[in-house]
């Protein structure tokens, strides 16, 4: 139920993407839960790894990376200062429950999708690069989770053969269309991807947004994204690699707010006469009158009746039925006609 009592079909669930922007400091995770619960959001996402697991020594940043860290650093340096440690793990679940949202993180590894299935997480949402690292999505279906595919650099076939992966299992996956660029541009976004995936996989689809502004987020909930994910900071200047491409809470509390704006005016789907129609249905619509006196017993002529204002009374749809047809009642001119005016064949 959403403001002034209106229901919809369906509602987007929104995920706050804190990821790494929490720089390792538990102050600064507990300000970002509390933030993104005041915009609205239905979860936080967090990152799981371990860096040496992750990154080989001489793994290079991309490039955004590079414009966005400490450039000195290596990339296993920078993964170094960004993990969380268990401690981290459970103050983010902690304080996402005070807040009525649900934890949520990426893992990068299959010993962290048991870890995470051993703190109570529900759905896991996997990396695009992760598309095609097998053992992470098999250990996601042995363990019983909902599987969140995020997309990013995938061909059909690569989304194909992990959508197999989950067959067997009762929790079906939901595919996140995205590109894997911070940010991304417009001309990349191609959203249209949203129903084709739709209909090709034949599963809900959501987006994981990398682009600057929301207007890609609200044209993805009115193509039917039935998640839509978006990177999170209290700061773009803060330092990090995903800061600067993240939305702040100002733009993220705009952002939510959007959406429940257009999931309202997008509806059930369902074709109705609304409510604040009924006062232009009864006035606006026409009703049959006669055009002139016709006495009891007279077979009516479309010379006899017209179309007018208002409705209420025998509608233009049976018009055709009124011809020919005699009356039992007289009429006088400009009288709106009736069935009781009809004789009746019955």
């Amino acid at each position: 139920m959403l403001k002034g009592g209106k229901s919809i079909m369906s509602r987007s669930f929104i995920i706050a993407e804190i990821g790494v922007n929490h720089n390792g400091r538990k102050d600064l995770l507990r300000e970002l839960v509390h933030k993104a619960a005041d915009c609205g959001v239905d979860a936080c996402k967090f990152q799981t790894f371990n860096a040496e697991k992750l990154a080989a020594i001489a793994t290079p940043k991309v490039d955004y990376q590079k414009l966005t860290s400490n450039a000195q650093e290596s990339h296993l340096e920078m993964l170094q200062k960004l993990e969380m440690d268990h401690e981290m793990h459970l103050l983010a679940k902690t304080e996402c429950e005070k807040r009525g949202l649900e934890f949520i993180s990426t893992p990068y590894d299959p010993e962290s999708v048991d870890y995470l299935a051993s703190l109570g997480l529900k759905k896991i949402k996997t990396a695009s690069a992760d598309i095609v690292d097998h053992r992470i999505h098999k250990k996601i279906a042995e363990n019983h989770l909902v599987p969140i595919v995020a997309l990013g650099m995938a061909t059909n076939k690569e989304i194909q053969s992990v959508i197999d992966i989950y067959k067997e299992c009762l929790k079906k996956p939901t595919l996140l269309h995205c590109v894997s660029n911070y940010p991304c541009s417009d001309n990349s976004l191609n959203l249209r991807c949203i129903s084709s995936l739709k209909d090709k996989f034949k599963l809900d689809v959501g987006f994981s947004d990398h682009s600057s502004g929301i207007d890609a987020s609200i044209v993805a909930v009115s193509l039917g994204a039935t998640i839509i994910e978006k990177h999170f900071t209290i700061d773009k200047s803060l330092p990090g690699p995903d800061h600067k491409a993240s939305s702040t809470p100002e733009e993220f509390n705009k952002l939510v707010d959007r959406i429940r704006c257009v999931e309202v005016m997008l509806g059930n789907g369902q074709k109705t006469v609304q409510q604040e129609e009924l006062s232009m249905r009864s006035i606006s619509r026409k009703s049959a009158v006669s055009t002139k006196y016709i006495a009891a017993g007279e077979l009516i002529t479309e010379h006899a009746i017209t179309m007018k204002r208002p409705g209420g009374g025998i509608c233009g749809a049976e018009y055709f039925e009124l011809i020919g047809k005699k009356t039992q009642l007289a009429l006088h001119a400009g009288e709106i006609v009736t069935w009781d005016h009809i004789e009746s064949y019955d």
